[in-house]
């Protein structure tokens, strides 16, 4: 994996442009302030019409057990990203990345989907939309399934709103069992130029309407 630090300041503009060319930023731990370029050799995706949806996960989606909000309350979900759990002694999230960040979602750029259930957060993601493209950044749970319902959301979501690219960075086996590869440099910068030429609408369900688990699973090629 190839990585590059820097020092000096990263603006939004900045952030997009190493996005369009295939490369992210990532911190050593919350405490260090220095960022650095990954350029992975190996690229994660969603390929958006080969989501894996198992007939369990399906029926916790239909059943709307959480609410799924979106740019509701981005500092939460970064927080919940960021914050050491169980299998998670440390984040590469630190406080840069969180001004970043938050400065991206006031622009529009950067978008969460998120998992509610009795008034709590309990579940959600976030990453970075340019053109049609999306650049899955964390996601975190505090409750069963509430991360894998709000990737299903998101991926319908893109799908319905034209995208072309789901980037997920790396590939775990968590990931994998919900449909992600793994591709090469090469053929993830040809993916990831179509797309950031592209357009596509993340707005394709409006603001502040609430999507059922049925209109998700409805939206995903089956």
């Amino acid at each position: 994996m190839a990585r590059a630090r820097t020092q000096f300041e990263i603006t939004p503009d900045i952030l997009l442009r190493a996005y369009s060319i295939g490369l992210f930023p990532m911190a050593e731990s919350a405490t260090d302030q220095n960022l650095f370029w990954v350029d992975p050799e190996a690229r994660g995706i969603f390929p958006l019409d080969r989501m894996i949806v198992t007939k369990k996960l399906a029926r916790v989606i239909r059943s709307d057990r959480f609410e799924i909000r979106v740019d509701h309350d981005f500092g939460a979900v970064i927080d919940a990203c960021a914050a050491v759990s169980d299998g998670r002694e440390k984040t590469w999230i630190n406080e840069r990345i969180k001004l970043l960040y938050g400065r991206l979602f006031e622009l529009g750029h950067v978008h969460t989907i998120e998992s509610w259930q009795d008034g709590e957060l309990v579940g959600g993601l976030y990453g970075v939309a340019l053109g049609a493209a999306f650049f899955g950044e964390s996601m975190f749970h505090r409750r069963t399934e509430a991360s894998k319902v709000a990737l299903i959301h998101l991926a319908a979501r893109l799908f319905a709103g034209g995208f072309r690219l789901l980037d997920t960075q790396f590939v775990t086996s968590h990931l994998e069992s919900l449909g992600a590869i793994e591709v090469s440099k090469e053929s993830y910068r040809e993916m990831l130029a179509d797309a950031v030429a592209g357009k596509a609408d993340f707005w394709v369900w409006p603001k502040g309407r609430l999507i059922t688990g049925g209109e998700a699973l409805a939206a995903l090629p089956h």
